[in-house]
C-alpha cells in the first residue's frame, strides 16, 4: 500500500502538471478563435467563457491520455535514472509488480475519464449547442459593441454604433453609422457604396415573411462609387436594412452532443463511429501503460528524457490511426465489427512484445549475475 500510494503520487502529479500545460495552450488557441468570432460579430463576447468550460471535458478526452503516457515516462524515466527503480527491483519488487501496480493507477483513471468520455463530454456539447442556437436567434444589433466598428456578411456591411441602451422593445443602437457594400446599395455598378446615419436603429420581425431587419429612425444615407464625387443624398424618417437569415448549426456537432444511449445500437455509421471513438478513448488508458512501463526504464547515462521523443511519436501515430479509421468507418470503407478496435488491438499487442521482451532481458541480466557470482 505505502508503494502504491508512492507511485501514484509521482504518477498523478505528473499527470495533473502536464494536463495542465497542453489545456492552457489548447484554451488559448480556442479562445483566440472564439473572441476572433466574437470581434467579427459572429457571437457576443458574454458567452465565450461558458463556451470554454463546457469544451472543457472533450479537451480533457485528448488531452489526459497524452498526459497519463507522458507522466509514465517522465516519472519511471526520473526513478530509473537515480536508481530508485534499480533498488526496489534488487529488493523483490519486480517488473511484472510494477506493470501491475501501474495498471491499478491506471485503472482509477481510466473510471474517471469514462465518465468524462460517455457522459460529461456529450452534456457539454449539448451546452455548447444550446449556446450556439441562441446565438443564432441573435440579430445583427444583439451582436454590436458601443464605440466598435464591426463588419458582417464577409465585410459587405460595417455598423457602428457611439451608444447602446435597452428599450421596452429591444436593443436599441444610438448615433449609428452603416456602410453596404456592392449588391447592397441602391446605386447601380460596381463597387456601389451606401453610407448610412441614423439617430436610432433597432431590430424587427417581418411577421409574414419572417425575415429580419434592422430599422434605422430619423437619418440620411449616401449612395455613390468611392473615389467619385456625384453622391446621392437622401433623408429619411424611417429606412430598413435586410439582416441575413440564421445559418444552421454542422451536423456532426450534433452527432457529438448525442447522449451515449442514443448512440448504442444505432444503425447509423456515423453514431457507431462516435460510439467507438468515446470508447477509443478509455481503451487508451490500459494500452498506453502496457507501451509506456517497458518503454520508461532507461539506463542512468541516457537520462530520464531519452525515450520522449520515440513515444511522443508513437502516440501521435496512435491517435492519428484511431482518426483514420474513424473516418473511414464513418464513410463506410471498413466494417463496424473491426472499425477502431484494430488500432487497439495492434498497440496491445506492441505492448505486450515490449512487456515480454524487457522480462527476458531481465532473465539473461539475472542469469549472467548467478554466473558471474557462482564462478567466484
Amino acid at each position: 500500500m505505502i508503494l502504491f500510494r508512492y507511485f501514484a503520487r509521482q504518477l498523478l502529479q505528473v499527470t495533473a502538471a502536464v494536463t495542465l500545460i497542453l489545456l492552457v495552450v489548447s484554451f488559448t488557441s480556442r479562445f483566440l478563435q472564439y473572441l476572433a468570432d466574437a470581434v467579427a460579430g459572429q457571437m457576443t463576447t458574454d458567452i465565450l467563457l461558458m463556451l470554454m468550460l463546457f469544451r472543457l471535458p472533450e479537451f480533457l478526452m485528448i488531452i489526459v491520455p497524452f498526459a497519463w503516457f507522458l507522466a509514465i515516462l517522465l516519472a519511471y524515466g526520473r526513478m530509473y535514472a537515480e536508481n530508485e527503480l534499480v533498488v526496489l527491483h534488487a529488493c523483490g519488487f519486480s517488473r511484472k509488480s510494477l506493470l501491475s501496480l501501474t495498471l491499478g493507477i491506471a485503472t482509477i483513471l481510466t473510471i474517471v475519464m469514462a465518465i468524462v468520455s460517455l457522459y460529461v463530454a456529450p452534456t457539454g456539447l449539448q451546452e455548447t449547442e444550446r449556446l450556439r442556437q441562441s446565438q443564432e436567434e441573435l440579430t445583427e444589433i444583439d451582436l454590436i459593441v458601443a464605440g466598435q466598428f464591426q463588419a458582417f456578411a464577409r465585410g459587405s456591411r460595417v455598423t457602428y454604433a457611439e451608444a447602446i441602451t435597452e428599450t421596452e422593445q429591444g436593443r436599441q443602437l444610438n448615433n449609428a453609422f452603416v456602410v453596404l457594400r456592392d449588391g447592397s446599395t441602391a446605386q447601380e455598378g460596381e463597387g456601389g457604396l451606401r453610407v448610412m446615419v441614423a439617430d436610432t436603429a433597432r431590430p424587427v420581425m417581418d411577421e409574414e415573411s419572417g425575415r429580419r431587419y434592422m430599422l434605422l429612425e430619423n437619418g440620411h444615407f449616401y449612395d455613390g462609387q468611392p473615389g467619385q464625387g456625384n453622391y446621392a443624398v437622401t433623408e429619411f424618417d424611417v429606412q430598413g436594412v435586410l439582416l441575413p437569415e440564421a445559418t444552421s448549426i454542422a451536423p456532426i456537432l450534433r452527432e457529438k452532443a448525442m447522449p451515449t444511449t442514443q448512440l448504442i445500437g444505432s444503425s447509423d455509421l456515423a453514431h457507431t463511429a462516435e460510439l467507438q471513438w468515446r470508447i477509443s478513448v478509455i481503451c487508451l488508458l490500459p494500452v498506453l501503460t502496457l507501451l509506456g512501463v517497458p518503454l520508461s526504464k532507461v539506463d542512468p547515462r541516457q537520462g530520464r528524457f531519452a525515450r520522449l521523443v520515440p513515444a511522443a511519436l508513437l502516440y501521435g501515430l496512435y491517435f492519428m490511426l484511431l482518426q483514420v479509421s474513424r473516418d473511414a468507418l464513418e464513410d463506410g470503407d471498413i466494417p463496424a465489427v473491426i472499425g477502431l478496435w484494430w488500432v487497439h488491438a495492434v498497440f496491445f499487442i506492441a505492448g505486450l512484445y515490449l512487456v515480454a521482451k524487457e522480462r527476458a532481458s531481465f532473465r539473461r541480466a539475472a542469469n549472467h549475475s548467478a554466473k558471474l557470482a557462482g564462478g567466484h
